[in-house]
């Protein structure tokens, strides 16, 4: 047997770059107790928290391929819930020292997630999707509690209703692109009430005082005002059946809803976002452009005296009398408008906070990668005059990214730092800590190369100029306008005493390196032209043979011509390819050369004959980047599928496939030492990757591939419904972690029954219970049962065959008296198969004894636990009594001025309730 080829493996080390996604959310953060200091923002796969006073990165909470596509902080800023592309809820906790860790992750949706919103006390969580469907997530048990269906399109918004009645508790309210706002009923699973009076989507909805405003198409908003209907307005539900209250489907609902008029915005077309502050004194919104407008939600005495003086102003200028003027309060007298904001590019979303003295500070994502935090005085007093303003920009976050696309990435010949163009610029980067260094200002980069020497930079634009970059000072030292058309590719020469550069206009130059003396009596880099050969066709990309004699040109007719560097003698052509050749590079050895096309495909041929040694197909979309490792005979490709894959140029065999790029991925460069590559793609991210020490054997990569792409497709199907329970809807969704969670409790079932009939008196320990060191069958199916995530738990029970569930409810009488540790967990586990097997159950004779002793055994344990809880919290305040009247200082303050505060508030609502009755 021969022997396995091995190859060290390239890790990512981090993606940078990119400061906000323009897909999510973002919101304010409380980072170490600071607040308005630290916001949470999506970049690409990831959730950055940026220190905005320092302009850093605070956390990075990280997941692979998928894009965020909403996010939530919780509202006692512990947690973020994270929403992903596939369907999928992750939860952080920031405060803790593994914040990198998700403490749940739950799978909810079939597409991507479109909303996130937690209750007010941070204990439950709704999520919409782009599926159509609600789910309500209980934080603390980490599983899904209800799955709401009935709109007809993507899930725009959702809010927990907690302001209006007691009942209130278990309403939610949802808005979708189908124009529908619905009212659900969490106990019944049921929408109860659906406002079908908006005639374009319903984009956002806000809740302020006891106001509902929602966003939609127009650019008018349309307020409601929500009240508690009372119990002798509300029919009984037969009643509304028989038709004797005929009020719609108000007959039954616990709140009525009254369109009270229509907030008129400055912009035109649809609601983006509506955004209030967490005191509910502000609203915010934005449409598709650049404007946000912010609104001042005034409070009972303000809204007095604003009717009042409207009163007064409307006897001044008219003849009629008090008593025929209106005294009703109108939309006008409770909102007021402040300063807009006006923004230097579109925005994205919004997050508002009111800080002390009435200062409102609203940070912005825009669509060119960056975020902003801007400052206003939120108050009823008008401005003197219209020039006078009091909106400030108080931090920007836009120089630690491109604000366009990254079209092309170089290393530098010490592999020490990296250089980036965009449309808008140039940047510099170091390598070790991933900051920006230098950024020059340009037009649309195509190409760069650095200098030998690293000192100069040469960029390729799209007008056909070539700039030479001072990289130390930031500078432009000169642009030459080397061709016509679009310069598409730069290659220096080997000799280091030039470069040659392939351009739209059909045309390669030479160019030879030219110190020429500058106004500052020092020396500065040039280019002196040198030679021209013209072609017929576009060139794409061009490339120099390392022993100087070669020069490869890609053309747009699909060819690789190759001709002599000295005397410009054609030489070969390689055909082959059915689409323009994008990109190519010739090994270290002038052996090979590999050129990557928009056909898919990559081929390696002889420099010596021309001779295709072979053809791959690479990508699922163009190769857009292609460069040899040096030394060696393996290259990386890039295409635009996203992917990043590295290749064996001898045996033409791909090595690995790495993490790529959300979208399309239009370059990388691989470090001269061959130690790190960068990519870059359309998710403005930069991804650095290192090779490690790390070896990998090909066999191993291809079982792990196929069997990861294996696991992506159901064992049991996409069909998540229950053949005697067909309305069923769980909140969950059926993955391959729940298919494997009941592969594990049928095996579970099936070891134990092998261990328990042995007749030896120390039976054989089964090497998956000393895996999980464990020595009964009872602490197995236990231990089992707990390394299950609580969000895969019913989907695994649902799986599971109904002699399977009676094997399980046997063991439970066991189960409950040997472990009342995990008392929690098998409550959980009986209440779901008794839920989903109750006809099965019912109709089996044998099946009554042994629910009467279960639910004797758990009705006694659970008495027990919540007597022991209630002792517990009995002798933990009597303690802390203790300890207040002998340190005589006061425990947990800040968390007993919070609840004062809170009681002072409800008694004077009250007192004021109290005296306008009385008047």
């Amino acid at each position: 047997m021969g022997l396995t080829k091995q190859y060290l493996a390239y890790r990512p080390v981090d993606s940078f770059n990119i400061i906000s996604s323009g897909r999510a959310n973002v919101n304010f953060a409380v980072v170490d107790r600071t607040e308005g200091r630290f916001v949470a923002s999506p970049a690409a796969e990831n959730v950055v928290v940026w220190d905005l006073r320092l302009g850093d990165r605070k956390l990075t909470l990280r997941r692979e391929k998928f894009e965020v596509t909403a996010l939530r902080v919780s509202p006692d800023h512990l947690h973020i819930a994270v929403g992903y592309a596939d369907g999928t809820v992750q939860i952080f906790d920031i405060t803790s020292q593994t914040y990198y860790n998700a403490i749940g992750s739950l799978a909810l949706h079939k597409n991507a997630v479109s909303i996130l919103r937690y209750d007010n006390q941070g204990m439950r969580l709704v999520s919409g999707g782009l599926d159509t469907e609600l789910v309500v997530i209980d934080v603390v048990e980490q599983a899904g509690r209800q799955r709401l269906s009935g709109h007809n399109a993507a899930i725009t918004d959702a809010h927990f209703l907690q302001r209006i009645c007691e009942d209130s508790n278990n309403i939610v309210v949802s808005c979708s692109k189908d124009t529908q706002i619905k009212f659900w009923n969490l106990e019944t699973q049921f929408c109860f009430k659906t406002i079908v009076d908006n005639r374009t989507e319903v984009w956002a909805l806000a809740f302020v005082k006891d106001f509902m405003v929602a966003g939609a198409g127009e650019s008018g908003m349309n307020v409601y005002r929500l009240k508690q209907r009372e119990q002798g307005d509300r029919g009984t539900l037969e009643s509304a059946v028989e038709g004797l209250s005929i009020d719609e489907e108000d007959s039954i609902s616990p709140v009525s809803v009254v369109n009270c008029g229509v907030i008129q915005r400055a912009s035109k077309g649809r609601c983006v976002n509506l955004v209030a502050d967490p005191n509910e004194r502000i609203l915010s919104c934005h449409g598709t452009n650049d404007l946000i407008e912010n609104f001042y939600i005034c409070t009972e005495e303000e809204v007095k005296q604003r009717l009042a003086k409207r009163i007064k102003k409307a006897k001044k200028a008219t003849t009629t009398t008090e008593e025929e003027l209106s005294q009703e309060l109108s939309l006008s007298d409770e909102i007021k408008r402040l300063e807009s904001i006006k923004t230097k590019q579109k925005i994205k979303s919004i997050d508002v906070l009111l800080g002390l003295n009435k200062e409102l500070r609203v940070l912005v994502s825009l669509a060119n990668n960056s975020l902003s935090l801007y400052s206003l005085e939120a108050s009823l007093k008008n401005r003197k005059s219209s020039e006078e303003t009091s909106v400030k920009v108080l931090r920007s976050l836009t120089r630690l990214g491109h604000q366009s696309e990254v079209r092309s990435v170089c290393f530098t010949n010490d592999s020490l730092a990296i250089g980036s163009g965009a449309a808008e610029s140039f940047k510099f980067w170091d390598r070790e800590v991933m900051q920006c260094l230098r950024t020059v200002p340009t037009d649309y980069v195509l190409c760069l190369r650095f200098v030998p020497g690293d000192r100069y930079a040469l960029l390729g634009m799209k007008t056909g100029k070539l700039l030479i970059v001072d990289v130390g000072s930031g500078d432009i030292v000169e642009e030459i306008p080397a061709h016509e058309s679009e310069l598409w590719s730069i290659a220096l020469l080997p000799d280091q005493k030039g470069c040659i550069t392939g351009s739209g206009d059909s045309t390669i130059k030479i160019w030879t390196y030219e110190l020429i003396d500058s106004n500052e009596q020092t020396k500065v880099l040039s280019l002196l032209h040198k030679n021209t050969l013209k072609l017929e066709e576009t060139v794409l990309c061009v490339g120099v043979s390392p022993d100087m004699k070669y020069l490869a040109v890609g053309l747009l007719d699909s060819t690789v011509k190759i001709f002599f560097l000295d005397t410009f003698k054609f030489y070969l052509s390689l055909y082959g390819h059915k689409l323009p050749v994008l990109c190519l590079d010739i090994s270290y050895d002038s052996t090979l050369i590999a050129t990557g096309s928009a056909d898919r495909n990559v081929k390696i041929w002889g420099l010596n004959f021309g001779d295709c040694h072979r053809s791959i197909f690479a990508h699922d979309d163009s190769v857009m980047s292609l460069q040899f490792i040096p030394q060696t005979h393996m290259f990386f490709t890039c295409g635009k599928d996203g992917k990043v894959k590295q290749w064996d140029g001898d045996s033409f065999d791909k090595i690995l496939t790495l993490p790529g790029h959300i979208g399309e991925a239009y370059s990388l460069s691989v470090s001269p030492n061959g130690r790190y590559l960068v990519t870059c793609g359309s998710d403005r991210t930069l991804r650095l990757f290192e090779r490690t020490e790390e070896t990998i054997v090909l066999k191993d990569i291809q079982e792990e591939e196929r069997e990861q792409m294996e696991n992506e497709q159901l064992a049991t199907g996409e069909d998540n419904s229950v053949p005697l329970l067909p309305g069923l809807k769980l909140p969950s969704r059926k993955t391959v972690g729940s298919e494997q969670a009941a592969d594990s409790i049928v095996e579970c079932l099936e070891i134990s029954k092998q261990f328990e009939v042995e007749d030896t008196e120390k039976p054989e320990i089964h090497p998956l219970m000393l895996a999980l060191q464990v020595k009964t069958p009872t602490d197995f199916l236990v231990t089992t049962l707990m390394r299950i995530r609580a969000s895969d738990l019913e989907e695994a029970l649902l799986l599971l065959p109904f002699s399977t569930v009676c094997e399980v409810l046997e063991r439970l009488p066991v189960l409950i008296a040997q472990r009342p540790d995990e008392l929690e967990l098998l409550c959980r586990v009986t209440i779901f198969l008794f839920k989903v097997h109750m006809k099965p159950i019912a109709a089996t004779k044998t099946m009554k004894p042994l629910l009467m002793k279960i639910l004797g055994l758990l009705t006694n344990d659970v008495n027990q636990l919540r007597d022991c809880l209630g002792w517990n919290l009995h002798g933990l305040s009597l303690l802390q009594t203790e300890v207040e009247q002998r340190e005589g200082v006061q425990l947990f303050r800040e968390a007993t001025q919070a609840r004062r505060k809170r009681e002072k508030k409800r008694r004077e609502t009250t007192k004021r309730r109290l005296q306008i009755q009385m008047v």
